[in-house]
């Protein structure tokens, strides 16, 4: 069976479904692919900065956004001993209309840019269909082919294919394009307690011992701890088993000893296989890579999420009108690259230098928290912390929604009920 969109779109993550909602308002006929039945997976990557909730606002979702469950970091504090802190970054300064980052789970996330979509005539989303092959005409991509739950099989003929299906993307390498890989000497173990009346943090707090360190971060109704590690160590702490992971949990987060029976067995604890790699060039004829797909991020930062929606953002304002005409040229995906690529770059060089200078020596052993001279200039001029806030949560070059796109929203201060 052959059918034809304008767009396809291959993977429904924030990318894909921000994409896929922009050019449906722009009056661009487009269908987003998800291989999943729902977007119920755990340990995705679940921050929705500052400058994202902007959009939402400019897109006119500010207010079904207020209403999902979510809770709000509005620092990041890194323990300094006597129970003190240091303020890393401090969200709270940021001249923006949401200063803090909303952590919601990323379904709900995706369920509300899915409804919004819905409502547009050129919206479609087709979910349980997976993309199988790319179809070409020549060196030019023509839209994909898919297979479907039941064993269905079909095709999709478009003018452009956006590939926004993760660091792992099927369509990048049926492309034949490459990342360049960087060297990355962490992995993370995701795993999620419980949470207790008395957990009311507003603030992201690392807990360090020597070999490895942890994020605490609240959600709604559980704790989601990020455990970083050496580099290539799944193995060995899945070896070691469960009780011995729960004794390294206790270790590094007495305070939490009383929960980690909560952790049955490994296959509680997920593995996240950190890369940090980039694309050279972003699209061939007929096909752009975007998000992950084309730059898959450290989570140092927790900064993916943010530049893979800045991606679909530009990617829909650059590419909106001449998908309108009837095709896109390759010089015009090219453009999107050119728009997004200087902030790319640089937010991986700065999290490389973080893997160096602060995650690196803490996975080896060499030392337990920041360098000494960082927590120094924080501690003495506190308004550092509005450097690394600025760049965690607006970016080097923050995208706002084209007015095709934008939709009346609440007020912050009524959208926002201040939870």
């Amino acid at each position: 069976m052959s059918e034809h969109s304008t767009c396809v779109v291959v993977g429904g993550g924030p990318a894909g479904m921000v994409a896929g909602l922009l050019l449906a308002r722009a009056g661009v006929e487009v269908t987003v692919l998800e291989k999943h039945a729902d977007f119920l997976r755990d340990f995705r990557g679940d921050t929705v900065h500052p400058s994202t909730l902007q959009l939402l606002d400019e897109l006119g979702l500010a207010d079904e956004f207020s209403r999902l469950p979510y809770s709000k970091l509005e620092q990041v504090v890194f323990p300094a001993g006597g129970g003190r802190g240091v303020t890393v970054a401090d969200f709270r300064r940021l001249p923006v209309r949401y200063p803090y980052i909303a952590m919601v789970p990323q379904w709900d996330l995706l369920n509300l840019l899915a409804e919004a979509g819905r409502e547009e005539v050129c919206f479609t989303l087709r979910m349980q269909t997976e993309v199988t092959d790319l179809i070409r005409d020549g060196d030019r991509v023509r839209g994909v082919r898919y297979r479907t739950a039941d064993g269905g099989t079909g095709e999709i003929r478009a003018e452009l294919t956006i590939a926004c299906d993760g660091r792992w993307s099927i369509a990048r390498r049926l492309s034949g394009l490459r990342p360049r890989e960087f060297p990355v000497p962490i992995d993370v173990w995701w795993f999620r307690l419980p949470r207790t009346p008395d957990d009311r943090p507003t603030s992201l707090t690392p807990r360090a011992a020597r070999g490895r360190f942890a994020l605490v971060i609240p959600r709604d109704t559980f704790l989601q701890l990020a455990y970083v590690g050496r580099k290539g160590a799944d193995p060995e702490i899945r070896a070691r088993g469960i009780e011995r992971f729960r004794e390294d949990v206790a270790e590094l987060m007495p305070d939490l000893r009383e929960r980690v029976d909560a952790l049955a067995t490994m296959d509680d604890v997920k593995h996240l296989d950190v890369r940090v790699n980039r694309l050279d060039r972003w699209h061939v004829d007929g096909l752009l890579c975007i998000g992950d797909a084309a730059h898959a991020m450290s989570p140092v930062g927790g900064v993916g999420i943010n530049l893979a929606v800045q991606d679909a953002v530009a990617a829909a304002t650059l590419l909106a009108a001449p998908l309108r005409r009837g095709g896109v040229r390759p010089e015009e995906l090219a453009a999107v690259r050119r728009r997004r690529v200087l902030a790319t770059v640089l937010v991986q060089a700065l999290q490389r230098v973080m893997h160096r200078g602060f995650v690196a020596p803490i996975v080896d052993g060499r030392r337990m928290g920041p360098p000494g001279p960082v927590l120094a200039l924080l501690r003495r001029i506190p308004q550092v912390s509005f450097v690394p806030a600025f760049l965690i949560g607006v970016g080097l070059r923050p995208e706002h929604a084209p007015p095709f796109a934008r939709r009346p929203s609440l007020r912050a201060e009524d959208a926002d009920p201040g939870r």
